[in-house]
Order: C-alpha cells, then sequence, then structure tokens
C-alpha cells in the first residue's frame, strides 16, 4: 500500500535562524481541484516561538505560499484557534494533484532572501512537528494529519555557563557542569573549529588551569573539584577564540558547614514550555536547562485549568521525576479564596499521590476547612502575590502551623511593602492588570506578630495571573528560592521550609547569611533562654553578589536599622544593637510576648535582589527568672 511522503528542506534549523523553508508533501492519494490543506505550525506566536508567516502575495516579506509541481502559486487565509491561542493556514487546490505528484508550502521570500525570511523558534526542539491535514470535499472537515518534522538545534556558541554549588566545606569535593550556550540560552557544539576554553579558579592556585574543547553534548562534567581554603572564589572562563570571560555565580567555602544550600522554584511556569499540556519536557527543562535542585507544581485548582487527568498526569511525573541528591519534586497546586481575605495560596505536600482540593467542594471551600482536616506536617500553606488587590491575603486569620514560608516576590513583583515605602519592583498594572494594596503587605503582617520565612516564585500567566502577559503589567525577572538543609531530598528540604530556612532573591544566586548570637535564618530566640539578649544582641551576616552591590540592609521591625558596608560585590559584617529590647519590641499577637525581628535585604546594581528569612527575638515578661542550683540568678547584660 503506498504512503504519502513528507519532507522539510532544510532538515534542521538553528534557533533564531531567518530562512527560507520548504515543506513537500508527495501524496498517495488522488487530490481533486477543491481541496482543502491546513498546515498548522504550532506557534502562539510568542518573542520565543516560530514567528507566525503572513499570507499578503504582494508583501514578500515572511510569506507563506503553497506552489504546485507546475510552478503554480497559490495563497494562504489565516484561520485563528481561540482555544489554542495558535494559528493555522488554509489553501485551496484550483486543479487536481494525482497520486505520486507533489506540492509544496513555502514560508519565508519567494527570492530566498535570508533578511526578508521566515524566523525559527529560539528554542531547541528535536523533531519539531509541522501538521498538514487534509480535506478532498473541500468542507473543512479535517481528520487525520501528516506531519514534517525538522530539529532545531543550537545557534551559534554565545556564552559559557557554569553550575556549582554555592555552598562547599574545606577540601569537600563538588562537582561542576560546563554548559556552551548560545544566545537563547540553548545547549550548543555550534562553535569555530579550534575552539579552546581556558578554565581556572579566581582567587585560588595559579597553576589550576585546564583546557577544554567544546563538547558534541554542549556541556561536560567537572568532577571531584574542591578548595583548600575558606573564602569566596567564582570559576572562570575563557573562550580563547575571542577572548571573552565568564564567571560562575560565587561559591563560598567554609571551614565546615551542616547544611547545603539549595537553589530552585517552588511556584513558577516556563513562558517556553506549559506545565501542564508538557509536564515531562517542563521538568527537564527546569532541571537541566535551569539547573535547579527542586520544584514544585503550582497549577491552579479549579477543574476547567486542571482536569483530574492533567493532575493525575502531575502525580505520575513527579513521582518519576523526584530523585534525591539530584532534584526533588514536589506536589503542589494554587488554591484563590475569599477575596481580600483569604488570599492566594500555593499548597505543596510532603509525599506523592495526594489529591487536588479544589474550591468548589464543600470540604475544600475555605481555609479553615482545610487546614482542619490536614496535617500541618504534611501540607505547606504559602501566601501568594498578597499584596495583590485581585490575590489579597490580609493575614487575619494566619495560621502558623501551615503557613511557615511567605513568597515575599513573583514575576509580578514584591509584596514585601508598597511604592511609597520604598519597594523598588512594586505590584503595577493598568486598568486590566494588578494594582498593589497596602493590606496585604508582608511588613505589615510581620509588625503585627505573623512569622513566617520568605521565599521567591517565578513567572505565571494561568489563573488569576491570565492575560498579565499581553497587558500593561509590570514583569520583572522570575525569581529563585534558596533552601538551607542538610540533605537534598524531598524530607529534608520540607522540614527546613518549615524551619523557615531559606531565603528569596529576584532570579540570581546571591549568597545571604545572617545570625544572631549564633542563630540562624529563620530561628525564634526567647531572652528566657538568652537573657542577655534583652540588652545587647551580637549581628554577623555576609552578602555575597553575582554583581556589584549597590545596597545592603539590615531591617528591623520593618525598616532599615543599619546600612551595611560594601566592597564591590560583597559585604560581610559584624555589629551589636545595644537598643534595649523593652523600647524597641512590639507588642505580640493573641497573648504572645513583645518581640523583634530582623532580616537581610541586598539589591545589586543590576537591580536584582535578595531577602533572608527574618530572626525573631521573643521579650520573656518582666520578674521571669533563671534557675541555676535552686537559686534566682540574672546573667550579664551583654550576654548573647
Amino acid at each position: 500500500m503506498r504512503r504519502s511522503i513528507c519532507y522539510c528542506e532544510p532538515l534542521s534549523a538553528s534557533a533564531g535562524e531567518v530562512s527560507h523553508w520548504k515543506f513537500i508533501y508527495t501524496t498517495a492519494n488522488q487530490l481533486p481541484k477543491g481541496t482543502k490543506i491546513r498546515f498548522d505550525l504550532d506557534s502562539k506566536g510568542r518573542p520565543f516561538d516560530w514567528q507566525i508567516p503572513q499570507t499578503n502575495l504582494k508583501e514578500k516579506t515572511n510569506l507563506i505560499w503553497l506552489a504546485l509541481a507546475g510552478g503554480k502559486i497559490v495563497g494562504g487565509t489565516e484561520v485563528k484557534h481561540p482555544e489554542l491561542l495558535t494559528s493555522s493556514f488554509e489553501f485551496m487546490l484550483p486543479q487536481e494533484v494525482k497520486p505520486g505528484d507533489s506540492f509544496s508550502i513555502h514560508m519565508g521570500n519567494p527570492d530566498k532572501d535570508p533578511h526578508k525570511g521566515n524566523l525559527c523558534q529560539k528554542t531547541v526542539q528535536r523533531k519539531r512537528p509541522f501538521h498538514l491535514l487534509i480535506d478532498p470535499k473541500g468542507k473543512g472537515d479535517y481528520k487525520d494529519s501528516e506531519t514534517f518534522f525538522l530539529d532545531v538545534r543550537g545557534s551559534e556558541l554565545k556564552y559559557l555557563r557554569t553550575i556549582a554549588p554555592s555552598v562547599v566545606s574545606r577540601n569537600k569535593r563538588f562537582d561542576v557542569i560546563v554548559r556552551f550556550e548560545d544566545m537563547y540560552g540553548n545547549l550548543t557544539s555550534n562553535a569555530p573549529d579550534g575552539t579552546l576554553i581556558d578554565l581556572s579558579y579566581q582567587n585560588l592556585r595559579e597553576n589550576l588551569n585546564w583546557k577544554i574543547f567544546v563538547p558534541e553534548t554542549g556541556f561536560i562534567a567537572l568532577p571531584n573539584l574542591y578548595f583548600n581554603e575558606p573564602g569566596i572564589y567564582k570559576i572562570q572562563l575563557r573562550n580563547l577564540k575571542t577572548n571573552e570571560t565568564f564567571y560562575s555565580p560565587p561559591i563560598k567555602c567554609l571551614p565546615e558547614s551542616p547544611l547545603s544550600l539549595h537553589w530552585g522554584m517552588l511556584h513558577g511556569e516556563s513562558e517556553k514550555i506549559d506545565a501542564s499540556e508538557n509536564i515531562e519536557p517542563f521538568l527537564r527543562h527546569m532541571r537541566d536547562d535551569k539547573a535547579l535542585q527542586f520544584f514544585a507544581t503550582s497549577p491552579f485548582d479549579a477543574e476547567e485549568e486542571t482536569s483530574n487527568e492533567v493532575w493525575k498526569g502531575l502525580l505520575q511525573q513527579i513521582a518519576e521525576f523526584n530523585e534525591d541528591d539530584r532534584f526533588v519534586a514536589l506536589l503542589g497546586f494554587q488554591w484563590l479564596g475569599e477575596p481580600a481575605a483569604e488570599g492566594l495560596r500555593h499548597f505543596i505536600y510532603a509525599k506523592d499521590n495526594k489529591p487536588i482540593l479544589r474550591r468548589k467542594d464543600t470540604k475544600n471551600n475555605s481555609l479553615k476547612k482545610i487546614f482542619k482536616t490536614n496535617n500541618p506536617k504534611e501540607l505547606l500553606a504559602i501566601p501568594t502575590l498578597s499584596m495583590g488587590k485581585q490575590t489579597l491575603c490580609n493575614f487575619e486569620d494566619f495560621n502558623p502551623e501551615f503557613e511557615r514560608v511567605a513568597e515575599i516576590y513573583n514575576a509580578w513583583g514584591s509584596s514585601e511593602c508598597t511604592l511609597k515605602e520604598g519597594n523598588i519592583r512594586p505590584i503595577q498594572g493598568g486598568k486590566q492588570g494588578i494594582q498593589e494594596s497596602a493590606e496585604g503587605s508582608l511588613i505589615k503582617a510581620l509588625n503585627r506578630g505573623c512569622r513566617f520565612g520568605f521565599i521567591a516564585g517565578g513567572y505565571d500567566d494561568r489563573g488569576c495571573y491570565s492575560g498579565l502577559y499581553q497587558s500593561d503589567q509590570m514583569q520583572y525577572s522570575s525569581g529563585l528560592t534558596a533552601i538551607l538543609s542538610k540533605e537534598l531530598n524531598r524530607t529534608s528540604l520540607i522540614e527546613a521550609l518549615q524551619a523557615r530556612s531559606c531565603y528569596a532573591t529576584t532570579g540570581e544566586r546571591i549568597i545571604v547569611g545572617l545570625h544572631i548570637a549564633g542563630f540562624g535564618i529563620g530561628t525564634e530566640i526567647d531572652t528566657k533562654i538568652r537573657p542577655g539578649l534583652e540588652f545587647n544582641r551580637h549581628i554577623t551576616g555576609y552578602c555575597i553578589g553575582t554583581q556589584p552591590l549597590l545596597e545592603v540592609s539590615l531591617i528591623r521591625n520593618g525598616k532599615v536599622f543599619r546600612s551595611l558596608p560594601i566592597q564591590e560585590d560583597r559585604c560581610e559584617f559584624e555589629l551589636d544593637d545595644s537598643d534595649l529590647l523593652s523600647r524597641i519590641a512590639l507588642e505580640g499577637a493573641q497573648e504572645r510576648p513583645r518581640f523583634a525581628y530582623y532580616y537581610l535585604r541586598a539589591v545589586q546594581k543590576d537591580g536584582h535582589m535578595a531577602w533572608s528569612s527574618p530572626i525573631w527575638i521573643d521579650l520573656a515578661p518582666q520578674g521571669t527568672p533563671m534557675l541555676s542550683s535552686g537559686k534566682k540568678t540574672r546573667k550579664k547584660s551583654g550576654d548573647s
């Protein structure tokens, strides 16, 4: 039985290449005059998608047309699919096409002028499909489809990216991955012959110097590296062909560190791949291309957006991708509650195979019901974009058992404070966008006694975020969450989040540390145990930027307490807060003791930011004794 033949010319393309593309179809069946042909690009027309061509034959730039074997040209008509947000192109055959004859669909310029051609997508994809549908009756009743496949490969080598741990211990070996990327962030081996990469350690032994060829895979793993002295290091990569130099994010080497620093994203989508439609390639993209160590799913609970079938697929892929010491995959979803009260929550499970809690269900239509029927050790409830008017959370019913962390930032803005209060990444939108609301300020909630660590989210265009990408809503970079945990596995990361051992950045791998009397971020300290803290608090910390720092501030009770000294891309400090705790303490909520809290906020010159989770100091009621050998004692002031 004869079969139709589909093939492309050329068979492959480079990401972002402008060219003339030809899709040739040899039919095995007779196609009568009036047959309708539909060509689907599977492109939404976004900046990184395959460029949508135009159909005006008089305008020869970025044109799509059908050509018959005799050279006759047939113009097309664009057909939009609102439910898919994609475009197709229809053609009608002006004459019969017999079995064995061919016709071709062209995208580009008839004169094959490369400057007037059609732009290839900017993401690498093996066997990128283009679909051809045929209706011999000419009624638009398309059934079976034929498929053309074209490989999209990385374009010319542009960047060298190093993936390395941010915190290591002295003489402890670690692995590094070097990625060879094109200008769009794709892996590539497309480099001039003889290209060599010089690898060395900045601020380390000068005799440690390697030469690396550009591998076919586009990446190379370098095992068993180590630092033999504490300090701050960067791995340097220099392209000997172009003399361009690239540096890794900073690496802090400690004499000994019980905790490791892991980078990931708990809430976020990708502008390139839709997680609900393509969860497997999406997770690979986050793990391999973005080099994240953990990720949580975050579809919205509505059934029309996340059907039971889609949720079932998420369950399966999360379980399969979760791998200790490599990539922790977490199961989560978003739930939008009562406006201006409950706000938007991102729920994250500690285990697999859990149900999605739909607000339309009576048993899940309020936060109180959800908290009553779930275990806080197995479910995190994260307030998200709390300062958005449509997603406002007023924290009046704050639950300290479930709400251990809050999202201080995502790509649509920061909920730390208002624009007037100095927020440099405020939530701002037009009439159809999202505006900020001071009622959801995290500083306001902290001042009222709510206690949560800080995390950051990424880009999102689903649920209540839908339409923001196409609107005039201010969009920023996708954020990252850093978790300090003993191990890279699901149990350890969840325990760290519950302990608020985490911090947030606007996307750069900035290293942040803060300690008060030796206690780290997320800690609650009581003057019953450390009475000297009532009189003096010894504070130490550091911030190591990926770029030069603009300012680093120690925030106390929601206000800048001290602007810290900076040396280029780093800040290391040690200071004492000798203000009496009884004078600065805020009133506690629900009969809790008075308290003060501190956190670190850093801003780089390129605008990227980082926020450490707070540390809280509780003031014990006056007259509370410290018992030692059966006697009342008071430690010396200044003891911390």
